[in-house]
């Protein structure tokens, strides 16, 4: 005979109906997080294919007002975030004409180093979530299905009947709830594996980009390390005073 779910949550105790009912609640729970997760990483690798053209332009041709204020306009991209800060330590020297010293580059790397604890932690929100239902599922469904086994022996050794036939509704009562917790899991553990290496790839992208705003900034803006930010003013001015007057 074959036995529909319905049919098996009818015949269900209120104990079985209680494990699915939480894991349901478990499943939407998950499924909320990596829906969220998922779109938000989304937008996020949208708005830095557009932001990382256009910032690295700015930095070969020097216009660090100009990638301030684009980093400044794209905080949905995660690497603009970490780089915004950064520029955010020495925007203020830049605006005012003065030079950038060691402390300052050393500045600007601390705050970096903050920005990217501040959006790892933020990309980790809800993967605890993810890892619980997906370690925790299959065990509230075996639950389940250890007191529904209990109670169909326990239904067989008051009435006295035996055998395979008295016992096999409440046998596949008492499975289904394992079922629905492996079908909770596994999705879970998908998710959570998904993300994790999208977060560890996210990780060693923002490291990277930060790593060579921290190199450019000492190249091209530390007065310190042998150049200033107006060497190329400096130079021009050199070569008008230096001109033959007529």
């Amino acid at each position: 005979m074959e036995v529909g779910l319905l049919h098996l949550w009818d015949e269900a105790g209120a104990f079985a109906r209680g494990i699915i009912i939480l894991l349901a609640i478990m499943s939407v729970f998950s499924l909320a997080v990596g829906a969220q997760k998922w779109w938000r990483f989304a937008r996020s690798r949208r708005v830095t294919r557009k932001f990382a053209p256009e910032f690295a332009r700015f930095l070969q041709e020097e216009q660090l007002d100009e990638a301030i204020e684009l980093a400044e306009n794209s905080q949905k991209s995660t690497v603009a975030r970490v780089l915004g800060e950064a520029l955010a330590e020495v925007k203020p020297l830049l605006k005012d004409r003065a030079t950038v010293t060691t402390g300052d580059i050393n500045s600007a790397e601390r705050a970096v180093e903050r920005q990217q604890l501040i959006v790892l932690s933020e990309l980790k929100k809800g993967m605890g979530v993810l890892a619980t239902v997906g370690a925790t599922a299959p065990f509230v469904g075996l639950l389940g299905t250890t007191m529904g086994v209990v109670n169909a022996f326990t239904g067989m050794a008051l009435t006295g009947s035996g055998g395979l036939a008295a016992i096999s509704a409440g046998i596949a009562e008492a499975l289904i709830t394992t079922a629905f917790g492996l079908a909770v899991a596994i999705p879970a553990v998908w998710l959570y594996n998904y993300f994790q290496t999208r977060i560890d790839n996210i990780t060693v992208e923002i490291v990277y980009t930060a790593k060579e705003l921290i190199d450019y900034l000492i190249k091209t803006v530390g007065t310190e390390f042998g150049r200033s930010i107006f060497t190329k003013e400096f130079k021009a001015q050199q070569g008008a005073s230096t001109e033959p007057q007529a």
